[in-house]
């Protein structure tokens, strides 16, 4: 650990309070060329903290220095004139403005008063190869791309600055495992040049690969810190919230063995043959990103969606629940007549279908409405009005009951949701689908950016909804979550569903080598087409 003198950034005594506490008296050193890995629940400060460093927020108390020197931006811009850059967890980009124009979207190259875009270009091709962003062209609006893409972009858009101090919260949240190997080339590339790193992550095996030492946060207080060596699951989750990372009476889930699985999108298990099927989608396609998707959900059944940045799984998505328009293909829905794709989210909402999106802050949730009005959005039960007007007084016992079940954590259900964190801002959302009528819930990254503890308690709620009689989709970039949540796992590549398989049959391994194979021959035959 440096000393101030040595460090490159230091904080003392720093604190910060909203309502309540958020940081309280944290003592932090980093040393040029060292990753320090910040971990803690959701509402522990880590973003509070990077956000501090980067200029977006003033402490109340304490000091920082970077390089010896007091250090207090007055905003974002004065830190990246020092060298202190970020990538936030919630992504910045302007969606209507092209990747090139956002990726130097404060220092555009220019030539007698207008904008360069010949060296513009050249900079921005040079910023998406160290991201693996070869192929992404430069004059696509950025609202056309998925947030794995998206989140790629921010990162380039910070790597392709000079940084003394580098804050990442989150960066692989939205990640395959391939992106984040590139992600931690380069990220090795600038630890060799010297650039000190905060990295905010809920990924111990990420934490382990790319940090020197962790530093574990709860209700604004460093509770513990180390080598990145010396953190295993037990250890970081007894500190992040004092309980066990194992529940008591239960075991984990064994490994299962990898077996030869063929290039079908057949149904291999028949655990649920006898069961009613809720979902059919066969060759559904919705130009550019699903270009074929056959997919069946039964009665009791949760059918997770892999595939690697880029495969089309998000918009197969929104393709199904009608958010974006399908122009090929069958949607069978139990208890639905016709079998073409929805037409509009209204239409899915109508047939069974309820979807949590991917980006709950610009497409599922009001922001500056309460947690009752974000919970109750669209359905109000029989009993929460009497003759045409609201009775407020059942419509908050309700949520409330919601919210507990949900293990929202609040001050009150009338709290803005814009002041929970990301966990908890999930959790809303997903009880406002606990309230509908639907048979199907399509979840898109359901516990990105969330604490252990959160995203226990979330999967425990989706497995208790489905039961015996509903379904569930899964999209998530964490594998893990996949084997840990699915009964039957399908890949996506390039827009197409090409692998099936019981989740107890195949293992990460075998589902990645797979992805990369078959995003290797699509490549190849793609000048043939």
């Amino acid at each position: 650990m440096a000393d101030e003198a040595t460090a490159r950034w230091s904080c003392r005594g720093l604190s910060k309070r909203f309502a309540a506490p958020v940081l309280r008296g944290i003592d932090l050193d980093l040393a040029p060329g060292e990753i320090l890995a910040l971990l803690g629940a959701n509402g522990a400060g880590k973003s509070t903290l990077g956000r501090i460093v980067a200029g977006l927020l003033r402490a109340d108390q304490g000091t920082m220095f970077l390089e010896g020197q007091p250090f207090a931006p007055r905003d974002k811009r004065h830190a990246e004139r020092l060298g202190v850059h970020i990538v936030q967890q919630e992504l910045n980009r302007i969606g209507t403005l092209d990747v090139a124009e956002n990726l130097f979207l404060n220092r555009l190259p220019h030539r007698f008063g207008w904008i360069d875009r010949r060296k513009l270009e050249a900079q921005a091709t040079a910023a998406l190869e160290a991201v693996g962003l070869n192929d992404l062209p430069l004059d696509l609006p950025v609202g056309q791309l998925g947030i794995g893409e998206r989140q790629l972009l921010e990162i380039a858009a910070a790597l392709a600055q000079d940084c003394r101090l580098l804050i990442l919260d989150e960066p692989t949240a939205a990640l395959a495992p391939p992106q984040v190997s590139r992600l931690f080339e380069r990220l090795a590339i600038l630890r060799h040049r010297g650039t000190a790193m905060i990295y905010v992550s809920h990924r111990l095996d990420e934490i382990r690969r790319i940090a020197d030492r962790v530093a574990i946060l709860r209700d604004g207080v460093v509770t513990d810190s180390g080598a990145a060596s010396a953190f295993d699951v037990e250890r970081a989750v007894e500190a992040m919230s004092g309980r066990s990372a194992v529940p008591a009476g239960t075991t984990a889930r064994p490994t299962s063995t990898p077996t030869s699985i063929s290039m079908s999108t057949e149904r291999l298990d028949d655990r649920f043959a006898d069961r009613p099927m809720l979902l059919e989608v066969r060759r559904l396609q919705a130009p550019p990103r699903v270009r074929q998707v056959d997919l069946q959900v039964r009665a009791g059944e949760i059918v997770g969606l892999a595939g690697l940045v880029g495969s089309g799984r998000t918009e197969t998505l929104r393709a199904i629940f009608g958010a974006d328009r399908a122009r090929q293909g069958s949607v069978r829905i139990a208890g639905r007549a016709k079998e073409r794709p929805l037409r509009s989210p209204r239409a899915a909402v109508r047939a069974g279908l309820g979807m949590v999106p991917e980006d709950r802050r610009a497409e599922g949730l009001l922001l500056p409405a309460s947690i009752i009005d974000n919970v109750t959005l669209g359905k109000t039960e029989s009993g929460e009005t009497s003759f045409g007007w609201l009775r407020f007084d059942r419509r908050r016992r309700a949520v409330t009951r919601a919210a507990e079940r949900t293990d929202v954590r609040c001050r009150d259900v009338d709290q803005a949701v814009v002041d929970l964190s990301g966990g908890n801002q999930q959790k809303v959302l997903v009880s406002r689908w606990l309230r509908h009528d639907a048979r199907v819930l399509l979840v898109d990254e359901p516990t990105r950016g969330i604490d252990v503890d959160a995203k226990r308690t979330l999967h425990r709620v989706l497995r208790e909804w489905v039961g015996n009689d509903r379904g569930l989709v899964v999209v998530s970039s964490d594998l893990d979550e996949l084997f840990e949540l699915a009964d039957t796992i399908v890949v996506m590549v390039e827009g197409r569903t090409v692998l099936s398989a019981p989740r107890r049959s195949v293992d990460a391994r075998t589902l990645l080598e797979r992805a990369i194979d078959v995003a290797e021959d699509e490549n190849e035959r793609e000048p043939q087409r």
